[in-house]
């Protein structure tokens, strides 16, 4: 198969047969890795890292990645960046396009992301947007596969605010790769129609399935995956804790909806999570709410049926496979 050229930007883009090669091909490299065995194909390359939104896990992933693979690499953060300020996204876009060979992009809008890759002339990756979160996919299946074995016919649930990236490309994803999808939630933060529509359509054809559901009970009954992710999104005002923590209190993952999963359900969070007091963001929820943990407890999050740490080491090694699958030779 041959991704050559081609652009990461949203799980919509790709078949099933696309995104399984993508995790074979982190599966491949991860081994490498593992093995001490070199594997700088891509020596003479460089990219340049687009961060408007600041994180851990994603910068390190590329830049690690980017050097293992041989390549260059330089981090642009939201001080350093003139993109949509003094310049253009269509103008950045074609200047960049011509410094480098690839171009990563984290960030606000998935329009963002689209527009630089129209112009770019190189392959873009979507490092995340407020719509999309398609780097974090690979690395999640992996895990899933490197646990249970397989990812076709397997329960899928998340749990808190579908509304967003994280719940978008998940459902599309699990949709594609014949998995049972549940978004288990206040209704009011169920996925948008259109997308829950498509990923119904995908889902026809891959044996898998879509849900929706207000009920821990119905929707966690025989989970594979329990997923959560944080309520509050970078870049949403302070205000917005309140309605968040009103309305999904009740769909923290907790011991009680473990209970009515599988015995051997995998925990998953993208991170970073609110389990304790151990963060400013943490304490602060805290003084304000009186809460110790969001959404996940700190039981669950440090018990046995986690697995986040493996899946936070595999965004590296699937962000890997993404850039080496798609930079051109």
């Amino acid at each position: 198969m041959n991704l050559q050229g081609r652009n990461f930007l949203k799980m919509k883009d790709f078949t099933a047969e696309e995104i399984m090669y993508l995790i074979d091909t982190a599966a491949e490299l991860k081994e490498k890795k593992k093995n001490g065995t070199r594997h700088d194909d891509l020596r003479g390359k460089n990219i340049v890292l687009i961060f408007e939104k600041t994180s851990t896990r994603t910068r390190c992933s590329f830049e690690v990645a980017a050097f293992d693979l041989g390549m260059g690499v330089t981090y642009l953060d939201p001080a350093c960046s003139q993109i949509g300020k003094k310049e253009s996204i269509a103008d950045s876009a074609r200047v960049l396009g011509r410094m480098y060979d690839g171009i990563e992009y984290r960030g606000y809008g998935q329009e963002i992301v689209e527009e630089l890759a129209k112009y770019a002339g190189v392959p873009v990756w979507n490092g995340l947007t407020n719509e999309a979160h398609p780097t974090q996919m690979i690395a999640d299946m992996l895990t899933i596969r490197e646990h249970l074995g397989k990812l076709a016919g397997l329960k899928f649930v998340y749990m808190g605010d579908a509304r967003y990236n994280m719940a978008n490309s998940l459902m599309v994803t699990c949709a594609k790769l014949g998995m049972h999808f549940v978004a288990c939630t206040n209704a009011a933060y169920f996925p948008a129609e259109d997308l829950v529509e498509y990923a119904k359509a995908e889902a026809a054809k891959s044996g898998g399935s879509v849900m929706l559901t207000e009920s821990v009970e119905n929707g966690c009954r025989d989970a594979d995956v329990v997923y959560t992710d944080v309520w509050v999104s970078m870049g949403e005002p302070e205000e917005v804790w309140e309605e968040r923590i009103r309305a999904l209190k009740d769909y923290q993952v907790n011991s009680r909806a473990l209970s009515f999963a599988k015995d051997n359900v995998l925990f998953m969070h993208c991170l970073p999570a609110f389990h304790d007091l151990k963060t400013t963001i943490g304490k602060e929820i805290h003084e304000k709410f009186g809460l110790t943990e969001m959404e996940v407890t700190d039981e669950v999050f440090e018990g046995e049926h986690s697995v986040v740490f493996d899946e936070a080491e595999n965004r590296m090694h699937t962000i890997k496979a993404v850039m080496y699958a798609t930079m051109p030779r």
